[in-house]
């Protein structure tokens, strides 16, 4: 019996042991998984470049504050703190119980929510802070020359060059080969993130030059971020004009090279009685009232025995008749009317 009686005791004692085991392993598992964020949180580490990486990219497509926007600001359980506020023209707000005035131009709403925050942490444990845009009023973008639908934009959100410009009705057949983005100024009040390019960077004209066709293909040198103020022109094509004994005489932009024959070749081609040995192009003298004649062969041009040379802005490229297929013309269309009045004879 006594021996049964000690076999039962070691039973249970090393059944104690067991579950004292398995608890602890479970408070080890459950203090593990409350230690690490879960996937909705907004804390980012340096540990973790890559969600770094996403947040900031996702802060770059919203939209910056600009001088002018009213933001609603609201506090957690403070409501005599909460209100309305307009950005003014520098891009600062003013706060209750906060000294100096707060930066709030081209911050996104978390960005400005997030410093407010820290700002009232000496009156406040744990403040929570929200911001949003109430009224959209910051100066809004304009788009002029080539483009199907010039006009103003309002911004509500940031956009790239390329978008704006598919806004705008995109570019016109007139459209040349270049984008000049002209700021007012307003950027002088925007910093760059550390480590990045900043948009406001301009040229001493205080414009910066971009290629169409880079924009169009969405190349990232040439489709920056649009910022409130900017005024964006497409310029028009320099043209030449072909004119003449061609099917359909008409201005010609030179959005790229264009040489005579291409030319010609846009004007629908010469009709059958030119005289295409002598095609006559007619080019200002820069600086004088003059004009320098270019004789061009058509033909020799395109069998590759004559340079076919490049046209330059306003010139003129005119296309004469022969005068032998003139003289025929003539006389096809003084006997067509008098053939037509003879009398009409059915020979059985």
């Amino acid at each position: 019996m006594n021996k049964q009686t000690s076999h039962c005791a070691s039973y249970f004692s090393m059944m104690g042991v067991y579950v004292t085991l398995l608890i602890l392993a479970v408070t080890q598992v459950a203090l593990a998984q409350q230690s690490k964020p879960t996937d909705n949180t907004n804390v980012t580490s340096a540990a973790d470049p890559a969600r770094t990486n996403t947040l900031q990219n996702a802060a770059e497509d919203q939209y910056r504050i600009g001088p002018g926007d009213v933001v609603e600001i609201r506090f957690f359980n403070r409501p005599q703190l909460s209100g309305s506020v307009r950005v003014s023209m520098s891009g600062k707000i003013q706060m209750p119980l906060i000294e100096g005035e707060i930066q709030a131009a081209c911050k996104t709403e978390g960005e400005l929510a997030k410093d407010i925050a820290t700002l009232y942490l000496k009156y406040q444990r744990n403040p929570y802070v929200d911001v949003f845009v109430r009224e959209y009023a910051s100066t809004p973008v304009a788009v002029v020359g080539a483009v199907d639908k010039p006009g103003r934009f309002q911004l509500t959100r940031r956009i790239r060059l390329l978008e704006l410009l598919a806004y705008a009705g995109g570019p016109t057949d007139k459209a040349g080969g270049q984008i000049v983005v002209a700021h007012t100024g307003n950027l002088s009040i925007c910093e760059a993130p550390e480590g990045q390019n900043s948009n406001a960077t301009t040229s001493s004209e205080g414009f910066i030059t971009y290629s169409l066709k880079e924009t169009l293909r969405g190349e990232a040198q040439a489709n920056p971020w649009v910022d409130p103020g900017d005024m964006v022109s497409i310029t028009e094509a320099d043209q030449a004009y072909v004119v003449g004994n061609v099917f359909k005489p008409q201005p010609i932009p030179l959005k790229e090279q264009v040489t005579v024959s291409q030319a010609i070749a846009m004007a629908g081609g010469v009709l059958p009685s030119t005289k295409s040995s002598e095609i006559r192009v007619f080019r200002k003298m820069s600086g004088t009232t003059e004009q320098k004649l270019i004789l061009v062969n058509l033909g020799a041009v395109k069998q590759r025995k004559a340079e076919d040379i490049a046209l330059q802005a306003n010139d003129i490229v005119e296309v004469p008749t022969s005068t032998r297929m003139k003289i025929l013309e003539s006389i096809r269309n003084a006997i067509t009317p008098a053939a037509s009045n003879l009398p009409y004879i059915i020979l059985h």
